[in-house]
């Protein structure tokens, strides 16, 4: 199998695509507005491009596959609340535990919502799994974005779903570098904490528009800044980049 991936360099997002082999079948994971490369590819080795998939409906994964789809005449595949919050038509309905096989590929859908109500991730042929923006490297997604299902579904998401997958199973997020479940299970410290491994922290501090709150994590993100775990006085919990905190 190879997995090709291009990155967008203002939003840092991630598009991916994965072929059985050269010159055989391919699918078309997410899109950032700089997938030339990977159609350059399917084009360059004959490629059969026969699906893409959605992981979530915000608009650094989804730039311009309308256009893309209709052009190349392939269908799109995403889950039904991405569905209905897409301004393009959308093929097929996936859902978790759907199974994909073309060529040599065997995707299958893994629901994961927290961050975006309609997430997936996507498991192929059981040793790659594009998370999206679920978990990165050393971090995880927000929950406090419009669309985001909350804190509760973030973290079953990665710990029932994401994080039980064997350990050498390589992670490929919706932003930045590639990682293993292995490799966050250990050393993510959102992992770390909800493993009762490290301590949580007890910082008081204030939420832009959301006034007092404890700031139980606060860890680097993915692009440089970093990422805050709060609760809230009612006990309520969110994950957010570190801009919206203001630390004394």
């Amino acid at each position: 199998m190879i997995l090709q991936r291009v990155e967008q360099a203002d939003w840092l997002s991630n598009a991916y695509l994965v072929c059985d082999e050269p010159g055989g079948t391919a699918v078309l994971v997410d899109s950032n507005g700089v997938i030339e490369p990977l159609l350059e590819r399917v084009d360059r080795e004959g490629l059969d491009l026969t699906h893409i998939i959605l992981t979530h409906d915000h608009w650094d994964h989804v730039v311009g596959l309308g256009e893309l789809a209709k052009e190349r005449n392939i269908p799109i595949l995403a889950h039904p609340v991405t569905a209905e919050r897409v301004d393009f038509p959308i093929d097929e309905m996936l859902n978790d535990g759907d199974v994909i096989k073309t060529g040599g590929l065997e995707i299958e859908a893994i629901f994961t919502p927290g961050h975006a109500a309609g997430h997936h991730a996507i498991l192929i042929n059981d040793t790659d799994v594009i998370t999206a923006d679920v978990i990165f490297k050393g971090t995880v997604g927000g929950t406090m974005a419009p669309g985001a299902t909350g804190f509760a579904d973030l973290k079953n998401s990665i710990m029932e779903r994401l994080m039980t997958l064997p350990p050498e199973t390589r992670i490929h997020p919706g932003h930045k570098e590639p990682s293993t479940v292995g490799e966050e299970w250990e050393n993510n410290p959102f992992v770390r904490i909800w493993r009762g491994l490290d301590e949580e922290g007890a910082e008081q501090v204030e939420v832009n528009e959301k006034g007092e709150a404890t700031l139980v994590l606060w860890a680097p993100d993915y692009d440089g800044t970093n990422k805050a775990w709060i609760r809230f006085p009612d006990g309520s919990d969110a994950i957010t980049g570190g801009s919206q905190i203001i630390r004394s």
